[in-house]
């Protein structure tokens, strides 16, 4: 609705396009992202991504995930975690893609164990790599499944793990993990994701804008000063006000976005969520 006013090709703030041209290479999610991959191509056994809410963490996951597919690797990406370890082996076996053991499946824990050796055997073959992603995993303590998850860094693929797990999850994750002696000396790599600084908020905020087709500043500096502030510098937090003041600019006719109008809108939106 605001496109034309600002002069813009695409919405600058949208959820749905934090990809691609509009991805901002911040410090923190490059190097959580390196690391990552080193992880995964380098056949090690157990990986844990940790960060507050709205910090990146899907997103960082979506790069992820397209690296490796460049280079093969199968994922299977768990969403729901909190479910039985019956149902969790079996859901993992389907969507990696682990033959068939028996003529009349059962789904039971250990048909799933079964699938799953055949599967690292075959890929000690092929070369071929896995990776298991494991999110909301910080929820995965009060049902058990943590130890179930365990299981499969156990299989092997030659001189590798035939798969590695991924666990991303809110900070309580790592605090979870350490309470499992057994699976927390599995995790060759952590990582926590950490929220923009002031200078990486502002940057963000003209990445995103000169990707959506600005050619002008269209926030004051005063502003995205206040944007940290008021955000803490949260991608998820500044995406929602950033898009919301553009909104308000615009209904204004404003030339330019300033910490009144954010400042006008965080309170609406602290109002609402009150």
């Amino acid at each position: 609705m605001y496109l034309d006013y600002w002069q813009l090709a695409a919405m600058p703030f949208d959820p749905g396009s934090a990809d691609g041209a509009f991805y901002f290479p911040g410090e923190a999610h490059e190097g959580a992202l390196s690391k990552l991959l080193y992880a995964v191509r380098q056949g090690r056994a157990a990986a844990a991504l940790a960060g507050p809410s709205g910090v990146g963490k899907t997103l960082l996951m979506n790069r992820l995930a397209a690296a490796l597919e460049a280079d093969g690797v199968r994922l299977a990406h768990v969403v729901f975690p909190e479910m039985s370890s019956r149902d969790l082996l079996a859901y993992l076996a389907e969507r990696l893609g682990a033959p068939a053991v028996s003529a009349s499946p059962t789904g039971t824990i250990e048909e799933s164990v079964r699938r799953l050796e055949a599967l690292a055997k075959a890929n000690a073959g092929s070369g071929e790599r896995q990776l298991v992603v494991i999110d909301e995993a910080h929820l995965l303590e009060d049902c058990g499944a943590l130890e179930t998850l365990r299981l499969i860094t156990n299989f092997r693929s030659g001189s590798a793990a035939a798969f590695t797990l991924l666990l991303v999850g809110q900070m309580g994750l790592l605090s979870a993990v350490s309470r499992k002696p057994t699976l927390d000396e599995r995790l060759d790599v952590k990582t926590l994701l950490r929220a923009f600084t002031a200078d990486e908020t502002a940057a963000y905020v003209r990445h995103r804008l000169t990707a959506a087709g600005a050619t002008r500043d269209l926030f004051s500096a005063e502003a995205l000063r206040q944007l940290h502030v008021l955000t803490g510098g949260y991608a998820r937090r500044i995406d929602r006000l950033c898009d919301l003041a553009l909104v308000v600019g615009f209904a204004e006719q404003k030339p330019q976005v300033g910490p009144v109008e954010l400042n006008a809108v965080h309170r609406e939106l602290v109002a609402v969520g009150t």
